[in-house]
């Protein structure tokens, strides 16, 4: 590290530390902007994961300078992981991008916005059904909003998609085909009150170890709390875990069906629950979400066949213990809490998984209470809120809406102000088939030309990146669009490149894994030329009202972005102009119309400029004031539950107030481990740094703490293969190829015959080797199992 990085970073430790005073202040001190020693903190939720923890960030002489948990916010109490009190730092790397970049002549040279967004424009006005967006879940909801509007409610098209469509898809496809209605019923506090936490295939201890220390913290003060871990790989959950379950990949579908055989074949399952509040499903023929009914009869015949010795022939674990969950769940003096992420949503049985979990704790009544709950998590800081309540999906409108249904378009069309008609019934692409046609020639069927990226890096994420990415950079006519604050594998291959501002370098709203909607203010101003997502958004709708494209104007023929200030039209496309009225709270007060469809109702935005996020529904009172949910369908705490019902799934896909509890059977995954290939992978990620490590790369203190990429194997197979601890290896699989270290005994260990590689080391492409079979359902791919083969390299 250069002495001038040291002192940057050692400055900003300091002023964090010195940050420390204003604990002791935070239960007294006003809401807004507050100095200690000329350090000015305002509120923000964090940039990294969908946890949604909120820190005081602290700015003096332009820049940002220290960080602390926010003792306010009630989802991380003052507490943050490594990464978030070095969150800071991820504004300050050294190749921050600062002008747009044009690839002329084989390299990227600076151009001016001006010939950026004509660029964009032109591009689209040429060919306006080639042109597709590609966001995230790092987008703000007001960028999502207006992305989602600019190609849904202008271009007429519903090709946008978001790469979250690569991490929760099969969540979202699990709870509307369990309650009707996506997003967890229960929210955080479940962690405070549950007697037994299993977490499905998933590591907290390092993914969301804020929440993690919720339960842990429990436990330092006498709390007996009993974690069981069903993993594939020994992590540093299971450490803390009583009881850990080790199964073969993909099947933890016989592991749920299992823990359901138990309760019918006692009559331990709550027989009153499930009469009043559910209905039981399968899969029909040809296969939909909602498949067809079934009665308690046919459901108990199905599950029959999984009993605890059929359960460990399939999947490795004993029998014992998968009594053990059965005698958790039957006994309802407990509170059980489930928690899971990408281990059962990145599954090509992910929707039948997610399906089979929320279906174990409807069976045994293990719902509705504080502490009895199924609860997904999300990698991203506002998966939830941008993607899965907006609707930037390709099948999707905002406010749980779908473009299939007439009414739904109708609904969009009259709060965006459009002709009738404007919104297409056509779902786009999702994200592989998006990718799949830009990297296919237009006359083998590629009719996917141009893909504007936002607020993300397929070039690293998307699976098997061999067929899905890097061709498209050897087709004529296809054009890459990425906009991005560092240089990224995808920036490398783009053709344009657009600076973009980070964080609190811009106004944002984010919405969190627990139905939390989180806003903060711009802090500071962005390096150079870089300037916001959103503002890029609306300056091409606006360029392409100016090239006579009809789908920018409303019914009224106003621009579709139109913003007026003391009866005049303001120029928001003009960044000059941009920041004379708040965009954001624009955006999302129109957006706000969207959302009562659902009962995901959010309060006004001034709402949030006050508090440390409200979870939705969010009602006002009689008094005026407004009011968060904490517990959804149950009727002591959400509004829209008939308080006749103690539980009320008002959203029920079969419109009787019921949960559906789906039989889903076992199958096979598409690719296993054989003599070729005879080994597991599974791909994943780390404590130290966020999805790609595009930001986190960039903060010393992280990088020194994980610099590179390594694969984990079990010492045995290693030694019968003749490779020792940090040894290099040759790892192939039928898509590609990747040589890295191997990393033994280290803090992930897998069983013999599977490995692990993280995905964050931009310098070796973990997805050179994954597949990219997604689930029938979800469209979601699946990266925690592919086969491969190891030698050590020469």
């Amino acid at each position: 590290m250069q002495r001038r990085d040291f002192i940057r970073s050692s400055a900003m430790a300091a002023a964090t530390l010195a940050a420390s005073r204003l604990a002791a202040e935070e239960s007294s001190a006003p809401e807004g902007v507050r100095e200690v020693d000329g350090v000015r903190f305002q509120k923000a939720p964090c940039r990294f994961c969908g946890t949604g923890c909120h820190v005081q960030v602290g700015v003096k002489g332009g820049k940002v300078v220290a960080i602390q948990g926010d003792a306010k916010a009630e989802v991380n109490k003052g507490l943050l992981c490594m990464k978030g009190y070095h969150v800071g730092l991820a504004l300050y790397g050294k190749d921050r991008l600062t002008k747009p970049l044009l690839r002329k002549n084989g390299k990227l040279v600076p151009i001016s916005w001006k010939e950026a967004i004509d660029t964009i424009a032109e591009r689209i006005q040429a060919d306006p059904k080639g042109f597709a967006m590609y966001g995230s879940g790092q987008w703000t909801i007001p960028e999502g909003y207006a992305a989602n509007k600019l190609v849904k409610g202008g271009l007429g098209s519903n090709q946008v998609d978001p790469n979250a469509r690569l991490c929760m898809a099969s969540a979202v496809t699990g709870f509307l085909s369990t309650y009707g209605v996506d997003e967890p019923a229960g929210c955080y506090d479940d962690l405070d009150k549950c007697d037994v936490l299993i977490t499905w295939g998933n590591n907290p201890a390092e993914m969301h170890p804020v929440l993690f220390s919720r339960v842990m913290d429990r436990r330092s003060r006498g709390a007996k709390v009993k974690l069981i871990d069903i993993g594939t790989r020994r992590t540093r959950t299971t450490e803390f875990a009583d009881e850990y379950l080790e199964f073969k990949p993909h099947t933890d579908l016989a592991i749920a069906n299992g823990i359901a055989q138990q309760l019918i074949e006692r009559g331990a399952w709550d027989r009153d629950f499930v009469e009043k509040n559910c209905a039981f499903r399968e899969q029909d023929e040809p296969a939909t979400l909602n498949g067809k009914a079934m009665d308690f009869e046919a459901y108990k015949q199905a599950i029959a066949e999984y009993t605890p010795e059929k359960v460990a022939e399939i999947s490795g674990v004993p029998a014992a213990k998968i009594r053990m969950l059965a005698d958790l769940f039957a006994d309802k003096s407990l509170k059980i809490t489930s928690l899971w992420c990408m281990g059962m949503n990145q599954h090509t049985a992910g929707t039948a998984i997610n399906n089979l979990v929320h279906g174990v704790h409807l069976l045994s009544g293990h719902f509705g209470k504080p502490g009895d709950a199924p609860t997904s998590l999300t990698g991203q800081p506002s998966a939830c809120g941008t993607v899965r309540e907006v609707g930037t999906l390709a099948h999707a409108l905002p406010g749980g809406r779908v473009v299939a249904n007439a009414d739904h378009r109708k609904h969009a069309e009259d709060i965006w102000n459009v002709p009738a008609g404007r919104v297409s019934p056509k779902p786009g692409y999702h994200t592989v088939e998006m990718w799949k046609r830009f990297s296919t020639p237009k006359d083998k069927g590629g009719d996917i030309s141009t893909i504007w990226v936002q607020v993300t890096n397929p070039g690293q994420t998307l699976p098997n990146l061999n067929q899905l990415f890097f061709p498209s950079r050897k087709i004529p006519g296809k054009f890459l669009i990425v906009s991005d604050v560092y240089p990224t594998a995808t920036t490398e291959h783009a053709d344009l490149v657009l600076p973009s501002a980070l964080w609190v370098e811009k106004n944002g709203v984010f919405g969190n894994s627990e139905r939390r909607t989180q806003q903060w203010f711009k802090m500071v101003k962005p390096p150079g030329d870089a300037r916001d997502d959103c503002w890029q958004l609306i300056a091409v709708a606006h360029r392409l009202l100016e090239l006579g494209n009809e789908g920018m104007k409303d019914r009224d023929g106003k621009f579709i972005f139109h913003i007026e200030k003391d009866g005049k039209e303001v120029p928001i496309w003009d960044f000059a102009h941009y920041y004379d009225v708040n965009v954001d709270q624009h955006l999302f007060e129109e957006y706000r119309k969207f959302t009562r469809l659902k009962h995901k109702d959010l309060a006004p935005y001034e709402e949030y400029t006050k508090a440390r996020g409200l979870r939705w529904p969010v009602v006002q009172q009689k008094d005026g004031t407004w009011r968060e949910t904490k517990f959804r369908f149950a009727s002591f705490d959400d509004p829209y539950a008939e308080k006749s019902r103690p539980i009320d799934f008002y959203h029920s896909t079969t419109h009787d107030h019921r949960a559906q509890i789906w039989f889903r059977p076992y199958a096979p995954p598409p690719e296993s481990p054989d003599k070729d290939y005879p080994f597991w992978l599974c791909t994943g990620r780390v404590i130290e740094h966020w999805h790609t490590g595009t930001m986190t790369m960039r903060i010393p203190q992280l990088r020194r703490s994980m610099p590179g990429s390594y694969i984990e194997m079990h010492p045995d197979d290693a030694h019968a293969l003749g490779i020792g601890n940090g040894d290099r290896v040759l790892v192939e699989s039928r898509r590609g190829k990747l040589e890295l270290s191997v990393w033994l005994n280290g803090r992930g260990r897998p069983p013999r015959g599977s490995t692990f590689i993280p995905f964050f080391d931009e310098t070796l492409l973990a997805n050179l080797l994954t597949l990219e079979n997604y689930d029938p359902f979800s469209k979601q791919p699946d990266y925690k199992k592919c086969a491969v083969r190891i030698r050590k390299a020469s």
